[in-house]
């Protein structure tokens, strides 16, 4: 996850550069040590991890009631780029809420970006996943809101599916992708045959600036049940809509049960698209 919200117990099954694939935990303190440049950014306040991905990078919340902000930590090996994530940080923000960018740096061995804490919880506590009809509509409400404030022509970012599609096969390249990291509904594929599925890139139905890790836990839920804000931007781009719906969709399933997938799409505003929905999760599946 992004530094942005009090992380709390839920357990999603997707995100990107929160939790690299399938193998994002929410952390409770283990005794595991805490990184130099966190202990260093903290200054003596008390740090508390909030979350760790698949390939090591670490989130840690620092302080307390009187003020609280995040420090996202990676190691070098992980391939994750915090520097991304604070321009796209920066750049929406103009538009939308999102954790203000207060530091980041890098060392031989690893990054770290250090944003503020929004209002809210993430989607997927255990309050949320409770109470998953409140959660579903503020997911879907919020995107919505996130689309029709950020403008399309003033982005200069891209999450295009012809885009991520060349940046797939650019990896295919280099070895073939291991199907065992995605979905199981795409675990039978091989690389040929996602590539080839993908090549046939549907019809843009509405061109917005996506999120372009659309699970559920980026999306922060404030005590009245509305959403409150976004975290994890470093996939931010413009995209047809459905490269978000199709993963924000997804990851209601998994983390609420079947069944949510309408609420979420109707408080969204729009019918379900069964075509571009599969297209985007295979394409989101074998992302980077």
């Amino acid at each position: 996850m992004n530094a942005g919200a009090d992380h709390g117990t839920g357990q999603d099954q997707a995100g990107r550069s929160g939790q690299a694939g399938w193998g994002g935990t929410p952390r409770a303190s283990d005794g595991k040590p805490v990184p130099q440049p966190v202990t260093d950014l903290a200054a003596g306040q008390p740090v508390r991890e909030v979350w760790e991905n698949a390939v090591g990078g670490r989130t840690f919340e620092v302080g307390g009631a009187a003020g609280r902000y995040f420090i996202k930590w990676t190691p070098a090996s992980s391939g994750i780029d915090l520097g991304r994530e604070a321009t796209r940080l920066e750049w929406a923000g103009s538009y939308i809420t999102v954790p203000r960018v207060l530091g980041q740096g890098a060392g031989d061995a690893e990054t770290w970006l250090v944003t503020s804490a929004l209002p809210g919880e993430n989607a997927v506590t255990e309050r949320w996943r409770a109470d998953p009809a409140t959660a579903v509509a503020a997911i879907g409400e919020g995107l919505r809101a996130m689309h029709e404030a950020m403008p399309v022509a003033a982005c200069p970012f891209s999450w295009m599916a012809e885009d991520q599609l060349a940046d797939a096969r650019r990896r295919a390249e280099l070895g073939p992708f291991d199907p065992a990291c995605w979905h199981p509904v795409h675990r039978s594929l091989s690389t040929e045959q996602a590539l080839d599925r993908l090549a046939d890139i549907p019809a843009v139905d509405r061109l917005v600036v996506c999120h372009g890790d659309a699970c559920a836990p980026n999306t922060l839920i404030t005590e009245d049940g509305n959403c409150s804000g976004h975290v994890d931007f470093d996939q931010l781009g413009v995209a047809d809509r459905w490269a978000d719906l199709a993963v924000a969709t997804w990851s209601a399933e998994w983390n609420y049960g079947p069944g949510w997938e309408d609420r979420l799409l109707n408080a969204y505003g729009v019918a379900p698209d069964p075509d571009r929905i599969r297209y985007y999760r295979l394409l989101w599946d074998v992302g980077p």
